[in-house]
């Protein structure tokens, strides 16, 4: 297969130059919540950290480590759930495939509530690093099919990795939109030697790994940051719709001293004139429509 590069995926398009979009009800922002639900392999050296091991090196098992990520399953994201309860806010559902599984009540949770399930992955492993990606897809695909009964039409890289063929191999095995590229404030098309797949704005900077793991930011950092970027999207939608994503870990914002956060974060865009929330496939939906319209 023929190298892609990054830039030879999409056209360069200044949003500034782009026919304006329009959302239903004159809504001028549509707000995604994207939820990650990881299984970590305790085999294997962890995903991220919180702690060192004090005499370095990457031991097995990290017992420290692996369960600073599992206390987010068993506790941080019911935490959480209370949240999206409260507002009614239909959430999406970044999963490993093997984690339908190992964490079925999550999944149970998310399928009572009718959000969507997006493909994570088969485990919390770089794309680069899997051994049969398109095998990966496969497995992640019918995992989320066979408990959800629905295929799955979105798809989240762990840590936003691919290889130089993922688009090539997600549109192989039907998948829709892909979350990966997070370079625009609206859905864009992204071209593959098998046809186009839509990548749905994602986002690096309302992202609690971002704030909290990388750049150590204390917990309103979440909460400021995202109302922030809030309000400047919605000043900048005034002649054509934007698209935010509000990204959670449950073992990042579920912790404690961090939740109250996200509900600061929510009540506030719910209460706010022109904002909606969606998700992920309706989102590829309103982009689909808006371009077969120009």
């Amino acid at each position: 297969m023929t190298r892609m590069l990054p830039n030879q995926r999409l056209d360069y398009s200044p949003i500034s130059s782009r026919a304006p979009l329009s959302l239903p009800g004159g809504k001028r922002l549509a707000v995604w919540v994207i939820v990650n639900i990881e299984e970590w392999d305790a085999t294997r050296t962890m995903p991220r950290t919180v702690l060192t091991p004090p005499a370095g090196g990457s031991p097995t098992p990290d017992v420290p480590n692996w369960a600073w990520h599992e206390y987010g399953n068993r506790v941080g994201f019911w935490r959480l759930l209370d949240i999206f309860d409260d507002f009614a806010i239909p959430a999406a559902l970044a999963i490993n495939g093997s984690a339908i599984t190992t964490y079925e009540p999550i999944a149970k949770a998310a399928q009572d509530r009718s959000w969507e399930f997006i493909g994570h992955g088969y485990t919390q492993l770089n794309m680069q690093k899997v051994a049969d990606e398109p095998e990966d897809i496969r497995k992640t695909t019918q995992a989320i099919e066979t408990y959800t009964g629905t295929r799955p039409r979105g798809w989240l890289g762990p840590g936003l990795t691919e290889t130089w063929e993922t688009p090539e191999h997600l549109v192989d095995a039907g998948y829709d939109y892909v979350c990966d590229w997070v370079l625009d404030d609206q859905p864009v098309d992204l071209k593959t030697a098998n046809g186009s797949i839509v990548n749905v704005p994602y986002t690096q900077e309302c992202n609690d790994v971002a704030m909290m793991l990388i750049q150590h930011h204390p917990a309103r950092e979440y909460r400021d940051r995202a109302i922030d970027q809030a309000e400047q999207l919605l000043h900048d939608a005034k002649g054509s719709a934007r698209v935010m994503a509000l990204v959670v870990h449950p073992y990042i914002m579920g912790a404690p001293h961090r939740t109250r956060y996200v509900r600061e974060v929510i009540a506030h865009l719910a209460k706010r004139e022109g904002v909606m929330f969606t998700t992920g496939a309706q989102l590829c939906d309103w982009h689909r429509a808006n371009r077969q319209s120009t």
